[in-house]
């Protein structure tokens, strides 16, 4: 600490994914860290992060030449650079965004955003592949980093409960949530009712991958056209590898020539609104989250939400949608029939939605992470 206060390393070096990226900068764009005592952070990540983030006088940002390399020069930078930096500086505590991360550091806080190394049954779906291969890896090194950190950080109970039930107890650890961008919220104020005049458009925002099932929404919503539902279903996400190829075969099956199955290719968040807002229905079919950020955006646009039973969403959606099994289609069948079919449930879980999505902002995600991170240097 300072004659001034506390200094905070942040590592974002590794930070590419959309919802990680909108984490650290609702981080540092959410709240004063000052006001508990925080008088400088530094962040490290790479250009074209870093010019998202707008200056702060208490924020220097160093660009990471290394993050243009490929992994091994990353890691490396990660193990041996980063900690002389720390030192240099005189930080008080390393925030590592990443639990993947090597940075050797004690006296770290850690946050955790990947679930599926550690949810029971998902890494089988991978079989004997290089993905499956990394995720045993990294399940080994986040474990340890959860671990031996200061203070563990969880983006939802179910998370650290499920996390812990397997690598143990960490010594402090607290759930600090995501926010949800207020793009988001906008769209609830504008939302059409439904109409009968045009087919229920349903709407699924995620690459396809092996925990996502997409097939079985597929055949789904093909059901329910079968009973005489006018149904549309757009994917939005793209994807590839085996998940991408069943997708394909399960639209060559059920809508082979492409009358109410559409999936676009890779969206910029920014576009998603638009998508929430032309929608009647968001279906939600993961078997394996941490906190499930598109389900957050569509709670925040007022759409109603027919959503997987597994891992938080019931925490996160609570009474705001309809539940089904993933991997059932016949279940996501009934549930998306039972939303369509009843007026009331479909209004009353949408109110409810709407409200509980009002807890979830990165002012707070914000204000709470500062918190946390300066208990961390006492």
């Amino acid at each position: 600490m300072t004659a001034s206060g506390f200094v905070i390393g942040v590592d974002a070096s590794r930070n590419r994914s959309g919802g990680a990226v909108a984490h650290i900068r609702g981080i540092i764009l959410g709240s004063e860290p000052r006001e508990v005592g925080i008088h400088k952070v530094h962040l490290w990540s790479y250009n074209s992060l870093l010019e998202e983030i707008p200056d702060r006088p208490w924020l220097e940002k160093h660009d990471v030449p290394e993050t243009k390399a490929g992994l091994p020069k990353q890691l490396w930078w990660q193990y041996a650079e980063l900690p002389r930096l720390l030192d240099e500086l005189r930080c008080n505590v390393v925030f590592n965004t990443d639990a993947g991360s090597v940075c050797p550091t004690r006296r770290s806080v850690v946050l955790s955003q990947d679930m599926l190394s550690f949810e029971p049954g998902e890494m089988q779906r991978y079989g004997l592949s290089k993905a499956r291969i990394r995720l045993e890896v990294l399940k080994g090194v986040q474990a340890r980093n959860l671990k031996r950190a200061h203070l563990a950080i969880y983006l939802t109970e179910y998370a650290r409960e499920t996390i812990e039930s397997q690598i143990g107890k960490t010594t402090r650890s607290v759930v600090i949530p995501h926010g949800i961008a207020d793009k988001f919220r906008a769209v609830a104020l504008n939302r059409l009712e439904w109409s009968n005049q045009r087919p229920v458009q349903c709407l699924y925002v995620s690459n396809a991958a092996p925990y996502k099932h997409q097939w079985h929404v597929v055949e789904a919503i093909a059901a329910l056209r079968h009973q005489g539902y006018p149904i549309t279903l757009t994917l939005v996400g793209g994807g590839s590898g085996p998940a991408q190829e069943r997708l394909n075969q399960a639209i060559a099956h059920c809508d082979p020539e492409r009358g109410f199955v559409t999936q676009k290719k890779f969206v910029p968040n920014d576009e998603i609104p638009s998508y929430l807002a032309e929608s009647d229905l968001f279906i939600f079919a993961s078997s394996c989250e941490n906190l499930p950020i598109t389900l957050l955006e569509a709670m925040a646009s007022g759409i109603s939400i027919c959503s997987s039973n597994r891992g938080p969403m019931p925490e996160v959606l609570g009474e705001g949608g309809c539940y089904f099994d993933p991997e059932s289609p016949a279940s996501i069948t009934k549930s998306v029939q039972s939303m369509i079919d009843d007026t009331e449930l479909r209004q009353s879980s949408t109110e409810r939605s709407v409200i509980r999505s009002k807890a979830f902002t990165w002012e707070r995600c914000s204000s709470e992470t500062w918190k946390a991170l300066a208990s961390a240097c006492i």
